[in-house]
């Protein structure tokens, strides 16, 4: 089995793969001299991971510490571990991030596990598990979504992964073609990805320029299976791209990205929606969402596969049925272009519009930095355990933009910028 994964990996540039690295050192969170960093893997993305360690201290990095996790132990867990194991999570661990976080440490996570891994498992146990991470997660992830420290996610092609991506070419070609398709989404296909990316980032700031200029009071799609008004936060702001955090330091969280995001107003909410893209959460695909929102709550859920997990999910917390981001990307971004489905949110999210179910950002809000929990819920953030992106857009979805007094004014026509 090892012989074969090396041979695997064998396919994969390993200029490119080197390039990767170097882009989520220096573009992904801008790393500072003395600065320690905080790394989570799967150990099947080890080749990419080592060469992120490399770079992070040749940019002068403090303490690089690795968490590595592994699918096959991640199974043992569920075939093997007694049930009341499932309501329990590391808690000392991420408590110890959050305090690393805490100390302006950085966090950077490599993704790259099989999308599928927890479809045959125990679908009350899958959710048990999550809730019980979701809640002990919330010190580090608040550090996180508060916008406290750069941050950023990258991805490694894993045969796993590669197989559901690409499921009648053999393994070694599989993960060529998954390699391929990151290393181009991710902008290091090109001679030079660092000036590639502040061209793309000043590009993703003129869109949020425009979008921040008009102030929405809301925004309203309509499209197949879709007639939803989304209301924004009082006082939000939308971020795409490089974005400060409140450490100071200029970072771009998502590699790759083609989104613009804001905050909507969690209680203005009103209408029904449907995906246009499967969501792979937690090792299950859940495809064919339709919901219903009334006061800014999802009252009616439905989906063609997943329901059960779709509907434990939405059950986590007050705030699970409430939206915490709303995004927009053109259907022509090159995800999009690529006609793959990636099953994976950091890759499908930027092929698509999107609505994020549970915990809002305080950094899309106007000196988001500065205000309190209190006062973000106050002007419509919400709050909760969760955060879960899933595709809304497609060529065939318009959305207007809906100012205070009722004018509209047209946002995006299939797709596409208007």
């Amino acid at each position: 089995m090892t012989t074969h994964s090396r041979g695997v990996s064998a396919t994969i540039d390993p200029v490119k793969l080197d390039r990767l690295a170097e882009v989520a050192i220096k573009v992904g969170l801008q790393l500072q001299p003395g600065q320690d960093l905080v790394l989570t893997s799967s150990i099947a993305a080890l080749p990419l991971t080592r060469r992120i360690v490399e770079h992070a201290y040749k940019a002068g990095a403090g303490l690089v510490t690795p968490i590595l996790n592994d699918d096959e132990m991640t199974l043992a867990r569920f075939r093997y571990g007694a049930d009341a194991g499932f309501d329990h999570a590391a808690g000392w661990l991420y408590e110890g991030m959050a305090k690393a976080f805490a100390n302006n440490a950085a966090r950077l996570a490599v993704r790259g596990e099989d999308p599928s891994l927890l479809s045959a498992q125990d679908p009350a146990k899958v959710a048990r598990a999550n809730r019980a991470n979701s809640i002990a997660y919330q010190p580090a992830l608040e550090k996180i979504t508060g916008f406290d420290i750069n941050w950023n996610i990258v991805a490694y092609p894993d045969l796993a992964w590669a197989r559901q991506v690409f499921p009648d070419d053999a393994d070694d070609v599989a993960v060529a073609k998954l390699a391929d398709a990151i290393f181009a989404a991710s902008r290091v296909d090109v001679d030079d990805p660092i000036g590639n990316w502040t061209a793309h980032n000043a590009a993703l700031r003129s869109r949020t320029e425009w979008l921040n200029g008009h102030n929405f009071h809301a925004l309203h799609f309509t499209g197949p299976g879709t007639d939803l008004t989304v209301g924004l936060a009082d006082g939000h702001e939308w971020v795409g791209g490089a974005s400060t955090a409140r450490n100071g330091i200029t970072c771009n969280p998502n590699i790759p990205t083609e989104e613009v995001f804001t905050t909507p107003h969690a209680r203005r909410v009103e209408g029904h929606v449907s995906s246009t893209k499967p969501l792979s959460y937690q090792g299950t695909l859940i495809d064919g969402i339709a919901v219903r929102f009334e006061e800014g709550r999802i009252v009616e859920a439905k989906a063609s596969r997943g329901e059960d997990v779709l509907k434990k999910v939405l059950d986590t917390d007050e705030g699970s049925r409430r939206l915490g981001e709303v995004a927009l990307v053109p259907h022509s971004s090159p995800i999009a272009a690529s006609g793959l489905l990636f099953f994976n949110t950091l890759f499908d999210e930027n092929a698509a519009c999107h609505i994020a179910l549970g915990q809002c950002y305080s950094k899309c809000f106007v000196d988001g930095a500065s205000l309190t929990q209190d006062e973000i819920a106050a002007r419509g953030g919400n709050k909760s355990f969760i955060h879960i992106d899933w595709m809304i857009g497609s060529d065939k979805v318009d959305i207007d933009g809906v100012g205070k007094d009722g004018s509209r004014v047209p946002v995006m026509r299939k797709g596409e910028w208007a």
